[in-house]
């Protein structure tokens, strides 16, 4: 009898291989789809014994759109915020005039360096004491934290990939430091930028332990929102809101391929 050959055996390997990615990434999104529209699904039944959008409907009014709402400010203000600082310490970074940089980058970095829990419970104590527990503002400063890591890295490797001998040439011809920064490196750098924000937004709308730590039970975001759902046994609420809050992150995530340059990349790590 004759063994198969090793290119069908490769063929079917992949073909298996496949599958098995296609079911782990499509399989939780079917279930979550599947609850999504469930009015009426009891075990032992395979599926949905009754199906409407009841769920989603209430998904546009109420607590969960308010949840919507607040998170897409957050986000937004944490964005802006995170960019307005990263800038110049990142350009200051690339350019090697920020006093002991590699130290400096490395502290914005540290707080990733740690168990989430703790050092947001750690913070929430803070944030009493200063009466910021339980407002907008001080999830804005929780969600900093982290979005400042991914603003000041990114942007520090966006300014890396552009060439000083741009911005030397531009002051010969007579522009002041200030002038080229805005009429020529910011610009070329815009891309960067762009990723930055995006990166920045995404973190703080999917954001979770801190929201929960700092914010409630006052400021709730979709995510928070989710989990007080499924705590509730509330699956198809919590399905609704988990697939509500992956398309932002989908398209977010298709406009960061294409602004996050591969120049960009190389330059990641380089302190």
């Amino acid at each position: 009898m004759r063994s198969p050959s090793p290119s069908l055996l490769g063929l079917v390997g992949r073909a298996a291989l496949g599958a098995l990615v296609l079911v782990a990434v499509v399989g939780p999104l079917l279930s979550l789809g599947l609850w999504s529209v469930a009015e009426r699904w009891h075990w032992p039944a395979p599926f949905p014994q009754q199906v409407g959008m009841k769920y989603w409907s209430r998904m546009l009014q109420g607590d969960p759109l308010r949840a919507l709402t607040r998170g897409v400010t957050i986000a937004s203000v944490t964005t802006v915020l995170a960019l307005a600082m990263a800038v110049p310490v990142a350009y200051l970074a690339a350019r090697r005039r920020l006093p002991a940089g590699p130290l400096a980058l490395a502290l914005f970095i540290l707080p990733q360096a740690f168990p989430q829990l703790p050092v947001f419970a750690s913070a929430t104590v803070l944030f009493y004491r200063w009466n910021l527990a339980g407002t907008v503002p001080g999830v804005v400063l929780i969600h900093l934290v982290g979005g400042l890591v991914y603003a000041v890295w990114t942007l520090t490797a966006a300014f890396r990939s552009i060439g000083p001998e741009l911005e030397e040439a531009a002051q010969n011809l007579g522009a002041s430091t200030t002038r080229t920064f805005f009429r020529v490196t910011l610009p070329l750098a815009m891309p960067g930028v762009v990723a930055s924000a995006i990166l920045v937004f995404l973190h703080s709308l999917d954001e979770f332990n801190g929201t929960l730590l700092v914010g409630a039970p006052y400021v709730t975001t979709l995510p928070v929102y989710m989990y007080t759902a499924s705590l509730g046994y509330e699956l198809q609420i919590a399905s609704v809101t988990a697939l509500v809050l992956m398309v932002p992150g989908v398209v977010l995530l298709l406009l960061l391929e294409r602004f996050l340059r591969a120049e960009y990349l190389a330059f990641f790590g380089h302190l």
